[in-house]
Order: C-alpha cells, then sequence, then structure tokens
C-alpha cells in the first residue's frame, strides 16, 4: 500500500485544524503521526483511512500498482482506536466472528488463535459489556494485528493498558507489523518509539 497526501486541508466550520500537508506513505514502512491533544492527529489519520474526506487537496491510494478507490480502502485496512466501539452485546467469540466475517484472518491464525494470543481463553463466552476498558483495547488490538491488510493504523493505541498490557503492544508490533504500512497516532514515545518516519500535525497549522 502506498497513500500520496497532496496539499491536503481539513477544517471546522471556518477553522482549520491543519493545510498544506504533502507527505508520501510507502509500503513496508512504519510513521508516527504526532502532535498535542486536540491538535488534529486523528483527523488525519481518517483521512488516510478514507473514512473521512479531505476540504481540500487529493489524496491517492494504491495497491499492487493499482489506484484504489475511497470506498474500497477500508478492505485494505485494520483499524484500532479507543474510540472505536465494539458491540457490547457481543461475547468474545460472537465479536471475533463479527469482525472475520467482514476481514482474512492473518496466515496461520483462526479464531482460537486470536483467543489464544489475548489469553482470554476462559472470558471466551463473556459479554464484551462486562470487559474491562483495558481487556476491550487488548481485543481491538488484536483484532487489527490479526486481520491480513497491507495498511495498519493505530490511534492511540496503549489507551486504558496497564503496563503489562504496553509490553504485550510492543510484542504484536514486533511480531504482526513488517512489512505493512504502520501508522501509528500518538504523543506517548513508547507507542512508536519503533516508527521509521515522523509527521507532525502542527508543521501544518496556519
Amino acid at each position: 500500500m502506498e497513500i500520496s497526501l497532496q496539499n491536503i486541508g481539513r477544517r471546522f466550520n471556518r477553522d482549520w485544524i491543519f493545510r498544506g500537508v504533502d507527505y508520501q506513505f510507502e509500503q513496508g514502512q512504519s510513521y508516527a503521526v504526532l502532535g498535542p491533544n486536540g491538535s488534529g492527529k486523528s483527523t488525519l489519520v481518517q483521512i488516510i483511512g478514507a473514512s473521512l474526506s479531505p476540504s481540500e487537496g487529493k489524496i491517492t491510494h494504491q495497491y499492487l500498482g493499482k489506484e484504489i478507490e475511497a470506498e474500497e480502502v477500508f478492505s485494505l485496512l485494520s483499524f484500532a482506536s479507543p474510540y472505536l466501539e465494539l458491540v457490547e452485546d457481543f461475547t468474545l467469540n460472537e465479536i471475533i466472528d463479527f469482525h472475520f466475517g467482514f476481514k482474512s484472518f492473518m496466515p496461520g491464525f483462526d479464531k482460537h488463535a486470536v483467543i489464544e494470543l489475548l489469553g482470554f481463553e476462559k472470558y471466551r463466552d463473556r459479554f464484551i459489556k462486562n470487559y474491562s476498558s483495558g481487556m476491550k483495547q487488548r481485543v481491538k488490538l488484536a483484532l487489527a494485528f490479526c486481520t491480513d491488510a497491507p495498511l495498519l493504523l493505530l490511534d492511540e493505541p496503549t489507551s486504558n493498558l496497564d503496563h503489562q498490557g504496553v509490553e504485550w503492544y510492543l510484542s504484536l508490533i514486533g511480531r504482526f507489523a513488517n512489512n505493512r504500512l504502520t501508522i501509528v497516532c500518538s504523543n506517548q514515545e513508547h507507542e512508536y518509539a519503533f516508527c521509521q518516519h515522523k509527521i507532525n500535525v502542527m508543521n501544518y497549522k496556519m
């Protein structure tokens, strides 16, 4: 997956969140989208993932040499974020079945392997609404990492995780982020220290 941003800007009412973003994201590379809270990091990541349109400029997604239409980008990405809601009335078994009804497993993975990766074997039949916030975040990350997609988007990935959870996240990075285009939206260095490239939203304020 390659993504090209050409003079991208986004505004809210009359106020510009950012303008003039020219950037190239390349397959197999890792990028950190940086900036303080409220700076527009998540907005930029949503534009990159084609779930939000820019107010100006052009974004181009290419995969295997072919340009991808915005409505098709969803099928080529996996995404985890604190604001991404899980279906609370599903059990873990059901949420995995639901997610992978739309996505494909990473090679060698199935539902049992995802649950084993989480270490949630004894919680597999518990409703998601009865999970702690940290457990829910782990589920979101496991679904994202275990999805076979060339684009991996992670927005504040260690939110609600304790120290052990952060270590678990870093182990997933080492295991699953290679050979993908990985983009981490964060202002916590431990979340993005592995990234080869950094883009700071504050550089595109007017």
